[in-house]
């Protein structure tokens, strides 16, 4: 009877901390609901429907036809292409930053803060350094006339592509390079003395133990560098505009101007092809992860 006593007095005491811990996640589960959840059921409802007001049911057409565009195919192999070459770069920087600050010499936080900088920086006053520097007008084809040589208007051609390279891998290594940090120091120095001692070399130490033991940190560095590339519209619209060159015309773009034409139901349906696509690539992370034995 004691013991039975017992069971139900902790059950109780469990449910109430359940209802209390209910209680405070309700206003934000309330909120999700409301501005995420049901718009986000709506719009791929609204997808598949087409005249004012989206009353007519009409199937995958949206869909056909967006992958039938040539404005959608380009804006879609641009986002895909910046992925696969800005997401590599920027977790390479960030290692290799943290690898070199990660050990112990005169003017390392300095540096430390040197590369965190560039997270401070207000989008728009870091575009308009840009504009100085690469402007057809600007500062390096100056530099470039100066030596004789014939320079190019960068914003305004395919280069456009490698200026935003550029400024995603500036903007972001800082960040990835604090996280890879916080990786080596979570690192066990007993290993990398045992392995010293052993008579490892640094490269041999980079190689078999820092870098396995780093497989977390790679994980949740790329799923953030991923969604970080796709916030690059930001820059490249600010660069180019509405209508920037078509090196940089990504899937963002396609989508403004369709909400400026007021096509929902094309915004809703590409919408809803970059948030599959988005899942599919967090999927293969995960699928990695768990085929890595890797513990996040």
């Amino acid at each position: 009877m004691k013991s039975n006593r017992l069971k139900n007095g902790s059950s109780s005491i469990q449910r109430k901390r359940s209802w209390v811990g209910f209680l405070f996640v309700l206003p934000f589960l309330t909120g999700f609901v409301i501005f995420f959840f049901i718009p986000f059921v709506w719009s791929i409802a609204y997808s598949f429907t087409g005249g004012v007001g989206g009353m007519r049911f009409v199937g995958l057409s949206h869909y056909q036809s967006l992958f039938a565009s040539q404005a959608f195919q380009t804006a879609a192999v641009n986002t895909l292409r910046f992925l696969l070459i800005g997401v590599p770069l920027v977790i390479f920087f960030g290692l290799a930053v943290a690898l070199v600050l990660y050990g112990e010499f005169k003017g390392n936080s300095l540096l430390r803060s040197v590369f965190l900088y560039p997270l401070t920086v207000p989008i728009a006053a870091l575009i308009t350094v840009v504009r100085f520097v690469f402007e057809k007008d600007g500062a390096l084809n100056h530099m470039l006339s100066i030596f004789g040589m014939q320079g190019s208007d960068w914003l305004d051609s395919s280069a456009a592509f490698g200026v935003l390279i550029l400024i995603f891998v500036w903007k972001n290594c800082g960040y990835n390079m604090l996280l890879f940090l916080a990786g080596l120091y979570a690192i066990p120095n007993e290993l990398v003395q045992t392995a010293q001692l052993e008579g490892a070399k640094w490269q041999q130490i980079l190689w078999y133990i820092r870098l396995p033991l780093l497989k977390p940190t790679f994980f949740f560095t790329a799923v953030v560098s991923m969604m970080n590339s796709f916030k690059i519209f930001r820059e490249a619209y600010l660069i180019g505009g509405e209508s920037p060159d078509w090196s940089i015309y990504m899937l963002q773009h396609f989508m403004n101007n369709n909400f400026r034409n007021l096509n929902y139901q094309r915004l809703s349906a590409a919408a809803f092809l970059v948030f599959l696509f988005i899942c599919l690539i967090v999927g293969i992370l995960f699928w990695w992860k768990r085929r890595g034995d890797v513990e996040v």
